[in-house]
This record gives structure tokens, C-alpha cells and sequence, in this order.
């Protein structure tokens, strides 16, 4: 990878962990499955009315939408409405990394060199020591729910690849299209059917405001730049170079709960985190200097 999308990977990794204190602010006010209806809802209007539809296959924009958008929201969003600690949720979603690299490996046949195997398996130390340090403070379940929503994001980072978009952001913005509705009917079905709209119309007050602003940070700031970015980066390079990358969100997602919520890391998760980080960067090797220069000269 190139020095600026090495930078623009860790600017959506810091954009992803400060999506999951969103999240949480956002559960405070409305129900899991109708904010995660909500979120996508944001977006599909207007891409509807002015964004042209990504010339891809209909299969994978589908699989992009149920993967990254509905598997993933919905499992991540119950596991943190039902205790699912914050900083942990940031740490366990990740496990979309190794998911991403296993599917690359079965379905598309890639492969991966020797050094990012072993940077992947250092990162993979890092999150198995933070989550045994953890795993006194979340139950079982919410554990499992959100193991489930790193699989559909694995899914989707896939369906990215396979889809091949000329334009990315087309594509991410398209992806949000496919979700309201599933998740609509979940909400109607498992919440009832006011539930959401109770919540939607005590958002618009004073009280309400910090919800409708969690909803902005994470439709505008985590979907439309965060996942437009990481399709773009997908596009380019391999699953087994870029997916490493989501790794290094738990590290600001962990810091931002400490800061913000009072979840204190221990030394362990600390020292952990750091491993985390050489793991990454030990996993996505240097390019050759003559692709280093073919694509330095792309980007001019």
C-alpha cells in the first residue's frame, strides 16, 4: 500500500472507533433494529433522488447491503442494547479481519504472504488477550451477537471486491439503499410497531438532540466517508491487505470509552493494544518501489 492510503486506512479505523460511542449515545434513545433502520434511511433518500446507481452486478450490490448493512447493524446494535460493553464491541467486531482473509482465501482464491500471515496472527494475540482481560464484564451472548455482525461485515467487504465499482462512493451510498426496509420490518415485527416512531418524535427536542446527532456521526462520518473510503481501498488492494487495517479500531473505540464512559483498560488491554498496532503494521508489507511509483503516479 501507499504511504496516503496506509493514512487513509487509519483514518477510518479512528473513524470506526468513534463510531461505536455513537452508537451508545444513540441506543439511549431509540430501539436497536429501528436505529439501524433509521441510519441508512438518512442516506438512501437523497441517494435515490440524485445519485446515479453503481453500474455492478445486482447480486453483489445485494450481498454488499444484507451483509455490511443489515447482518452486521442488527447484531451489533441488540448485543450493545443488551449489555454489550462499549469498548469491548469496538474490540470484538474486528474479528471481521480474520473473517475477511478466510473468506478471500475460500471464495477468491487469494493469497497471502508469509509476513502478513504472521501480522495478522500477532494482531489476533492482541484481541485474544484483550478479550480474556474482558471477558468477566459481558455475558455470553451480546459476545456471540457481535462475533455474527463481524460476519456480515466480512461478507460485505467481499462483496465489495466482487462488485467491482467504477465509482466507490456510488456504491456505498447504493449499499444504504438495501437496508431500510429489511430493517423496518424487523423493528415492526421484534419492537412493535410505535416503538421507533415514540423515540423518533421525542428525537426532535432538547433532550432529544444528542441521538439525532449520534444518527449523523453515524450515517454521514462512519457509512458515507468511512465505508466510501474502505471501498475504494478494497477495490485496489487484496482483502488480506486492507482488512487488517479494521483491527486498529478497537484501539481508539477502547480509548474513547475510557475517556467518555468510564470503561478503564488494564495494563494487559494497553499492552495488548499495542500489539495490535505492530501486528497491523507488520501484516500490510511495503510495495515494490516500482509499484510505489506506478501508483504514486495514478494518484497525481
Amino acid at each position: 500500500m501507499t504511504t496516503r492510503d496506509r493514512l487513509l486506512a487509519c483514518f477510518v479505523a479512528a473513524l470506526w472507533g468513534g463510531n461505536f460511542i455513537a452508537i451508545h449515545v444513540g441506543l439511549e434513545h431509540f430501539p436497536p433494529l429501528f436505529m439501524a433502520a433509521l441510519r441508512f434511511v438518512v442516506l438512501a433518500v437523497p441517494t435515490v433522488l440524485f445519485v446515479p446507481r453503481p453500474q455492478v452486478p445486482l447480486r453483489w450490490l445485494l450481498t454488499y447491503g444484507i451483509g455490511f448493512g443489515v447482518a452486521q447493524f442488527v447484531f451489533l446494535f441488540i448485543a450493545m442494547d443488551i449489555g454489550m460493553p462499549t469498548g469491548l464491541a469496538s474490540l470484538v467486531l474486528q474479528a471481521s479481519a480474520p473473517f475477511t482473509v478466510l473468506l478471500g482465501m475460500l471464495l477468491l482464491r487469494e493469497r497471502i504472504s508469509v509476513r502478513q500471515a504472521v501480522g495478522i496472527a500477532v494482531a489476533l494475540l492482541g484481541l485474544a488477550a484483550i478479550a480474556v482481560s474482558r471477558a468477566q464484564v459481558a455475558a455470553v451472548l451480546p459476545v456471540l451477537l457481535t462475533l455474527l455482525g463481524a460476519l456480515g461485515w466480512a461478507v460485505g467487504n467481499l462483496a465489495t471486491r466482487l462488485a467491482a465499482a467504477p465509482n466507490p462512493l456510488h456504491l456505498t451510498l447504493w449499499m444504504s439503499v438495501v437496508p431500510p426496509l429489511p430493517l423496518l420490518a424487523m423493528s415492526w415485527i421484534w419492537e412493535g410497531p410505535g416503538a421507533g416512531w415514540d423515540a423518533l418524535r421525542g428525537a426532535f427536542t432538547l433532550t432529544g438532540l444528542p441521538g439525532v446527532m449520534a444518527i449523523g456521526y453515524i450515517a454521514v462520518l462512519a457509512t458515507l466517508v468511512g465505508a466510501g473510503v474502505w471501498v475504494g481501498l478494497m477495490r485496489r488492494y487484496p482483502a488480506g491487505v486492507v482488512a487488517p487495517y479494521s483491527l486498529l479500531a478497537p484501539v481508539v473505540g477502547m480509548t474513547l470509552a475510557a475517556t467518555l464512559l468510564g470503561e478503564r483498560p488494564s495494563p494487559v488491554e494497553l499492552v495488548a493494544a499495542a500489539v495490535i498496532v505492530g501486528g497491523v503494521l507488520l501484516g500490510t508489507p511495503r510495495p515494490a518501489p516500482a509499484a510505489l511509483s506506478t501508483a504514486s503516479a495514478a494518484a497525481a
